[in-house]
C-alpha cells in the first residue's frame, strides 16, 4: 500500500484462506478456513516496520499480525500461534529464550529447474569445489554479496553472532543472537527475505531448501531454547549450584513426547525428509545427549547460566514462527506434566522405536492427523487446515514422475 495510506492508519484486509495457501498457489477446500472466505485484518507490529535498504525505490516492509475483524488473533496465523505459546509461559511467570542457526546455499542462477544447482562463479573465475568448509577465505569470491548482506542486516537492526562457511558446497550458516522468541522469529524471517533480495541484485540465487544438492549436507534451522524467570531473568534449567533442575529434565521430556507428533511442523516439505534421511548432523530422532550431534535434542557444552536445549530437527525450509512455537509448546507441555526424559545417549547409538520419528511427509501428516495433543495445543482449526494444505502439496509432488524413476525403472521388465 502507499506510504500515505499506511500512515493514515488505513486498514489492510486479507482473505482468510490466504493463510492456508499452499506453495503451488492453490487452496484446500473452503471448509478449512470458512465457507465465506471472509477477511482478516493485517495489523502492523510497530516494532517491525523497516525501510528496505536494498531497494533503490523507497520501500518499507511491515510485519503484521493476522487478526479476525472482531480483534482476536486468527487461529490460522503462525505468528499468532507463537504469541499464544509465549503467553502460556508468561502465565506461569516464565519467559522462553531462543536463538536460531540458519543454514543456506548460495548458487548461480538456475533458470532450468531440471538441472542441478551450481555454485556461483567466484571473483577468481572458478566455482567452489567443496573444499572450503569452515575456511577463513572460503567466501572471498562472494565478498561483494556478503558485504551488502552485512550492511543490510545492520540497517534492519539484525544483530548477528557468527557467520561461517558450512560443510556443503557454497553453503553458509548464520547464528542469530538469543532473545525473545517472537523477535527471533521475526529476525529469522527478515534475514531469509533479505538474503534472497540481495542475492538477486548480485546475480545469485539463495536457496533455503532443506536438501538442494545430492551427496551434500542439507540446511538446518536449529533452535536453541532456554527458559528464565520473567522477573529475575534466572535460567530455570540450572539451580544455584549450577546443576540441572527438574524443569530442565521436564522440558526435555516434553520435547521427546511431542517431536513425533509435531514432525510435520518442523519438516513441512517433501524435500525436508531428504535432509533427514541422512542422519549425521540432521538427526531424525527424539533422543537427547550432551554435545552429540547425532541426537535430535542436543545439550551444547555451556556454563550453567547458558544451559539450553537445541532442537536439531527443523530445516531451513521450516516456518520460523511455527517451528519455534511447536518446540516451545512441547517443552512447556513437559514442564506442566512433569514428564521425565529417557536416559541421555552418548557416542554411537541405535534409536529406540519409541524415539524414532516419521521419515516421509506422508507419514508425518498421518501422525499429526492422529495427534490429540497437537489439536489441544494449537487448535483443531489450525491443525486440520495445515494438514489440508500440506496434503495438496504432497499430492502435487506425486503427480510428477522424477528423473530417477525414468532412469532406473523404465528398463525393468
Amino acid at each position: 500500500m502507499t506510504a500515505e495510506g499506511f500512515l493514515e492508519g488505513r486498514r489492510l484486509q486479507l482473505a482468510r484462506g490466504v493463510l492456508l495457501q499452499c506453495i503451488m498457489g492453490g487452496y484446500p477446500p473452503s471448509r478449512f478456513y470458512g465457507s465465506d472466505d471472509g477477511d482478516l485484518a493485517l495489523v502492523a507490529d510497530p516494532k517491525q516496520i523497516h525501510r528496505l535498504p536494498w531497494s533503490q525505490q523507497p520501500r518499507a516492509l511491515a510485519i503484521c499480525d493476522a487478526d479476525e475483524l472482531t480483534g482476536e488473533s486468527s487461529r490460522l496465523s503462525t505468528r499468532g500461534q507463537l504469541k499464544a505459546v509465549v503467553a502460556r509461559y508468561a502465565a506461569l511467570g516464565l519467559a522462553p529464550v531462543v536463538a536460531t542457526e540458519l543454514e543456506f546455499f548460495v548458487f548461480a542462477p538456475n533458470p532450468d529447474p531440471t538441472q542441478p544447482f551450481q555454485p556461483p562463479m567466484g571473483l577468481d573465475g572458478r566455482r567452489e569445489d567443496g573444499h572450503s568448509a569452515f575456511s577463513v577465505s572460503s567466501n572471498n569470491g562472494l565478498r561483494p554479496f556478503f558485504s551488502e548482506v552485512y550492511a543490510c542486516m545492520a540497517a534492519l537492526g539484525l544483530p548477528r553472532d557468527t557467520f561461517m562457511h558450512e560443510m556443503g558446497v557454497s553453503q553458509f550458516e548464520i547464528n542469530l543472537l538469543h532473545g525473545d522468541p517472537l523477535l527471533l522469529a521475526d529476525q529469522t524471517f527478515l534475514f531469509k527475505h533479505l538474503l534472497k533480495e540481495v542475492a538477486l541484485k548480485h546475480g545469485l540465487t539463495v536457496v533455503c531448501m532443506a536438501k538442494p544438492l545430492a551427496h551434500t549436507p542439507g540446511s538446518s534451522m536449529h533452535i536453541h531454547q532456554s527458559v528464565v524467570e520473567a522477573d529475575s531473568g534466572r535460567n530455570v534449567f540450572s539451580d544455584e549450584a549450577g546443576e540441572p533442575t527438574a524443569a530442565f529434565r521436564h522440558f526435555i521430556g516434553g520435547q521427546q513426547a511431542c517431536l513425533a507428533d509435531f514432525t510435520a511442523l518442523f519438516a513441512p516439505n517433501v524435500n525436508s525428509y531428504q535432509r533427514l534421511y541422512h542422519p549425521f548432523a540432521s538427526p531424525n530422532n527424539a533422543c537427547w545427549s550432551h554435545d552429540n550431534r547425532s541426537a535430535g535434542l542436543r545439550i551444547p557444552a555451556s556454563s550453567p547460566v547458558a544451559r539450553r536445549v537445541e532442537n536439531r530437527l527443523p530445516g531451513a525450509d521450516a516456518n520460523p514462527y511455527l517451528a519455534i512455537a511447536a518446540s516451545l509448546a512441547a517443552g512447556l507441555y513437559g514442564i506442566e506434566q512433569r514428564l521425565e526424559p529417557s536416559a541421555a545417549i552418548q557416542g554411537e547409538f541405535e534409536v529406540p522405536d519409541n524415539l524414532s520419528l516419521p521419515c516421509t511427509l506422508h507419514a508425518a501428516l498421518e501422525r499429526l492427523k492422529r495427534s490429540h495433543l497437537a489439536k489441544e495445543l494449537f487448535g483443531t482449526e489450525f491443525i486440520e487446515g495445515y494438514i489440508a494444505s500440506k496434503t495438496l502439496e504432497l499430492t502435487s509432488f506425486f503427480d510428477e514422475i522424477t528423473p530417477w524413476e525414468r532412469r532406473v525403472l523404465a528398463a525393468q521388465a
